[in-house]
């Protein structure tokens, strides 16, 4: 069963907010990156920030101090380091605004994809994306399909066919209605990195909310792979494949439908 996330409820969270998003940012040794993304966000989509949270997962160089910003930056700096759903269910709890946005440090933008995203977003739809553009790729990410050992060995080889609406969104850019995140608990804890997205998703889908994606918006993401070349990451990422598999909500979830 997931964790109990001591949240506010919906009802304490204003129908409607003249900056609707609250952003979600966690830095690991990655404040040089962030800065860039800050700038973009302030650029583009200032009217529809109300405040980044920045969480300093570890002790870091500020390359920040002399930025300024048309939205504040709360910062959360932790005595220890916590897993990625850790950091952004306590990110969460300084959310008062209708959406919530887990974004990685290396998301890129080159206009605002915040406001159409949530001009589309339909009333059934707890969770919302763009389109992902990996660097030296003229085309978006394809959409995925459950994660099983099969689909793994197969994805790379003719013929394999993607799914035409996503089973489930990567981490990297989460757009919660914030109902939609304290209905489910957010992110399970028992995942330190590796397959909190795909269990979140499937849980979003089973409490009767949406997967939408922004097919006609884009966003970059500065891929750092670090599963490939990291014995440590590499180790997460198998750990939480198998955690994932044996867990009650992936087999709930295959037997699900898929949806428009």
């Amino acid at each position: 069963m997931p964790f109990s996330l001591p949240i506010p409820p919906p009802s304490t969270v204003p129908p409607s907010h003249h900056r609707p998003i609250t952003v979600s940012i966690v830095s690991h040794g990655q404040l040089g990156l962030i800065r860039p993304l800050l700038e973009q966000l302030d650029r583009f989509s200032n009217v529809t920030v109300e405040k980044v949270v920045l969480t300093i997962n570890i002790p870091e160089a500020d390359v920040l101090g002399d930025a300024s910003f048309r939205f504040p930056i709360e910062r959360i700096e932790n005595s220890a380091p916590k897993g990625f759903g850790a950091n952004h269910n306590q990110a969460f709890r300084h959310c008062a605004t209708p959406w919530f946005l887990v974004l990685n440090p290396d998301i890129r933008f080159d206009r605002d994809v915040l406001a159409p995203l949530i001009a589309q977003a339909a009333s059934d739809s707890g969770l919302l994306t763009p389109r992902i553009l990996e660097p030296g790729k003229a085309e978006p990410e394809q959409h995925r399909a459950i994660i099983t050992p099969l689909e793994i060995l197969t994805r790379r080889r003719p013929g394999y066919v993607r799914p035409t609406v996503p089973a489930w969104i990567p981490g990297l850019f989460m757009l919660f209605r914030t109902e939609t995140y304290a209905a489910i608990g957010g992110f399970d804890e028992r995942f330190f990195m590796y397959g909190e997205d795909f269990d979140i998703c499937a849980r979003t889908r089973l409490a009767g909310w949406r997967l939408q994606v922004g097919e006609d918006l884009t966003a970059l993401h500065d891929a750092r792979r670090a599963s490939h070349r990291s014995t440590r990451h590499l180790y997460w990422h198998v750990t939480s494949l198998l955690k994932l598999w044996v867990s009650p909500t992936f087999w709930r979830y295959r037997g699900l439908p898929a949806t428009r």
